[in-house]
């Protein structure tokens, strides 16, 4: 940590003002209050208000290394008088060679006034240490706050990524498993399915480094991976949009929707013989972006429907990046269910 004096320009300006100041106050109050020689209150003064000054500077440096957390009182209270015992005997030995040359037998000023330095030397420490313990512990303070903001965002980047590396192998995982059974069954729908899943994964991996992406480009996504899921079901899987045109430019957090299709088709098209209608409805209401995907499902063939691990992903992800756990609700319709998006936007989309 850098000496605040030197490292901070406004803080020694306010410095060198304020001891000026007193200073001049007190070579005014000496000549004309108390009658004082201009020469021996200039001298006065540069002892008490300059010189002292500069050597207490170095102050800073006897609390740097001494903190209160680290050492006991005790021992700090010694450290500290051994330290103004040395730091007033140089002042007052600078003092005596400025003031020798200029003290004569009847200027009483400056001679008798050298004994009681010594006591206010120690006292004008005692308040350049509190004043540089106050620096020392709020530059500590900001640096602390500083740390855990850069800290908490390597956190946050790090669940984030390690969120979405849960969601997109799963995916690939049963991608692969359709094109294994395709290949023999179908193999012209095995290298559609190839072909799409590629153009899927590329923006994946595209997007992988910028967390926010157009609701326009998700959505194309979305269709993409759709047209991957129509290969592996057919007239089962039936899809529609509903989606405000002004919502198009809106901003969502990248492959946010995709686990939301999974989980539909999951406990939807999988589990029945009939088609399932995936629908998605969006709509723009002032600073916020509303996401509604609701898929019919055969309530005799799913005994209990609870949160996947897509799905507490996404409500996660979206608490991290929103700090807002609030912003997904599921709604079970017992044939039907439901999940609603509500994404914040900086400026109100229109």
């Amino acid at each position: 940590m850098k000496h605040p004096l030197t490292s901070n320009y406004r803080l020694l300006g306010f410095y060198v003002i304020f001891w000026a100041a007193i200073g001049v106050f007190n070579i005014v109050l000496q000549t004309i209050w108390y009658n004082v020689p201009l020469t021996s209150s200039l001298l006065d003064t540069a002892s008490n208000f300059v010189l002292y000054p500069l050597l207490g500077s170095s102050i800073w440096y006897s609390i740097r290394y001494n903190s209160l957390e680290e050492v006991s009182i005790g021992r700090l209270i010694i450290f500290h008088l051994i330290a103004a015992s040395i730091l007033c005997g140089i002042w007052l030995y600078i003092s005596y060679a400025i003031y020798q040359p200029f003290i004569t037998e009847k200027d009483k000023f400056l001679k008798d006034g050298l004994p009681s330095k010594f006591f206010a030397g120690y006292i004008m420490y005692a308040i350049y240490l509190v004043f540089f313990y106050a620096v020392n512990y709020y530059q500590s303070l900001k640096e602390k706050i500083k740390k855990e903001i850069e800290y908490k965002a390597l956190i946050r980047e790090a669940e984030l990524q390690a969120l979405k590396s849960q969601i997109n192998p799963h995916f690939l995982f049963n991608s692969l498993n359709s094109i294994s059974s395709l290949t023999v069954s179908n193999p012209e729908k095995a290298q559609e399915m190839v072909i799409n899943l590629s153009m899927f994964m590329r923006y994946s991996l595209m997007h992988n480094e910028k967390e926010m992406v157009s609701f326009s480009r998700e959505l194309d996504n979305i269709k993409l991976y759709l047209s991957i899921e129509k290969v592996r079901f057919g007239r089962k899987l039936n899809a529609e949009f509903e989606i405000d045109a002004h919502c198009m430019e809106a901003e969502i957090p990248n492959m946010i929707l995709q686990p939301l299709f999974e989980n539909a088709i999951k406990y939807g098209v999988y589990e029945t013989t009939d088609q399932v209608t995936i629908k998605t409805s969006c709509q723009c209401e002032g600073n916020f972006l509303k996401i509604t995907i609701t898929n019919d499902y055969d309530a005799s063939t799913i005994k209990r429907r609870g949160e996947g691990i897509g799905l507490r992903n996404i409500r996660r992800r979206m608490e991290v990046i929103y700090n807002n756990p609030d912003l997904m609700k599921i709604t079970d319709h017992k044939t039907s269910f439901e999940v609603q998006l509500i994404i914040p936007q900086k400026q109100a989309v229109s």
